[in-house]
């Protein structure tokens, strides 16, 4: 997501998406022309009495709809506040909180896996809605019959935050009931496992709700389904990954320097493109004298026209701003750096910065086919992963 921060609270950057500029305006027309709508349910089940007459004139439901959608999102920003506060008591600092499209993420740097305070931190966001949606309930008993808008748009945050704190809770893995879910199930059996049993069971709601959107002709259902669908997936996959590396570092995982396929940085960026094509290779650490001075991949070598490839050289289309990693760093460590920074490969060095190997997503993935299949990675540790 691409967004930008407009503030903190108690130490946690709030930052809004660029999507969120577009939901906004969104939210507030669609409230707007639907007070009518919405006064229905209020004046039915809570005797409120609201006239929409007045409500409905002039520039005032667009007023309204503003003052209630900014309003939402300031309870949405509460919500994640619950889940990110708690978090942070239990010692899980909080990258930052993000309001988008589809609501509000609070970004751990680590999830717990500790059921107890999962459960926890994942039941204190709903817990918050229902106590903002109980404070607007409050508000809206108390403000005069007179004062319709502020009846409606109180009224309005009372029912809209119990929805959320209710929605919120439908075991759809990664929503916050998916969460407590996953806390439940790894009770009784190893966290890994606890999370595909949650992520299937939130896939199939995606699916379901997937489906309600597309018969109803709804775009938002479609999205949040999609969202939760790639949100289940994704999360399952980095928690097997992680339980299948623990205890594996890089040096188990690297094409040791010995078995590794270097360029120099005078080479040509034609003859590379050969050496590439003859050796099956898309990415080759560039050496001078022994000393790694970059990194240069297929990528860099097609920016370079066709007719001038024999004229450029390999130094003047490298990387030289490098991300290592040590023989000794955790492999999960190494497996985020490549994801967090878009690269498929990472040179290793030792203590002294000389070039000692390479780790790529070829080395993870074959590693974590041969954990899967087998285990262990002792076999591939005698035989060698690069073979």
């Amino acid at each position: 997501m691409r967004s930008f921060r407009i503030g903190s609270l108690f130490g946690i950057p709030i930052e809004l998406d660029l999507t969120f500029l577009v939901v906004l305006p969104l939210f507030a027309y669609l409230i707007g022309v639907r007070i009518e709508v919405i006064s229905g349910p209020l004046n039915e089940f809570w005797n409120a009495g609201i006239a929409t007459d007045a409500l409905t004139a002039g520039a005032t439901p667009w007023i309204i709809g503003t003052v209630a959608a900014v309003s939402l999102f300031v309870g949405v920003v509460l919500h994640e506040l619950g889940h990110s506060l708690t978090a942070m008591r239990y010692g899980y600092p909080i990258d930052s909180i993000t309001l988008w499209i589809f609501g509000g993420i609070a970004s751990f740097t680590e999830m717990p896996e500790d059921w107890k305070q999962e459960l926890q931190i994942a039941i204190a966001g709903p817990v918050v809605s229902l106590l903002v949606g109980a404070a607007c309930y409050v508000g809206f008993l108390f403000v005069p019959d007179s004062f319709d808008a502020g009846r409606f748009v109180l009224g309005y945050l009372a029912l809209l935050n119990v929805v959320l704190a209710a929605f919120n809770m439908l075991p759809g893995f990664p929503m916050d009931g998916g969460r407590v879910l996953r806390a439940l199930l790894a009770r009784t059996r190893p966290y890994a496992r606890a999370t595909r049993i949650a992520a299937e069971v939130g896939k199939g709601f995606a699916i379901l709700i997937g489906l309600f959107g597309l018969l109803s002709f709804r775009i938002l259902p479609v999205g949040i389904a999609f969202f939760i669908y790639i949100g289940a997936s994704s999360e399952a996959q980095q928690v097997t990954m992680k339980a299948a590396f623990e205890g594996v570092s890089v040096r188990d995982l690297m094409t040791p320097r010995e078995d590794l396929h270097v360029v120099e940085p005078r080479t040509s960026v034609a003859e590379l493109i050969g050496r590439m094509f003859s050796e099956r290779h898309t990415g080759y650490p560039v050496v001078d004298d022994g000393e790694l001075v970059g990194l240069v991949t297929l990528d860099d070598a097609r920016e370079v026209p066709e007719i001038e490839r024999d004229a450029y050289r390999v130094e003047e289309v490298m990387t030289r701003d490098l991300t290592t990693v040590t023989p000794d760093t955790d492999a999960m460590t190494a497996i985020n750096e490549m994801q967090d920074t878009g690269v498929g490969r990472l040179p290793v060095v030792d203590e002294w910065g000389d070039l000692v190997g390479l780790i790529s997503r070829t080395d993870v993935m074959t590693a974590f086919n041969i954990i899967q299949s087998s285990g262990s990675l002792e076999p591939a540790r005698r035989t060698g992963l690069s073979d």
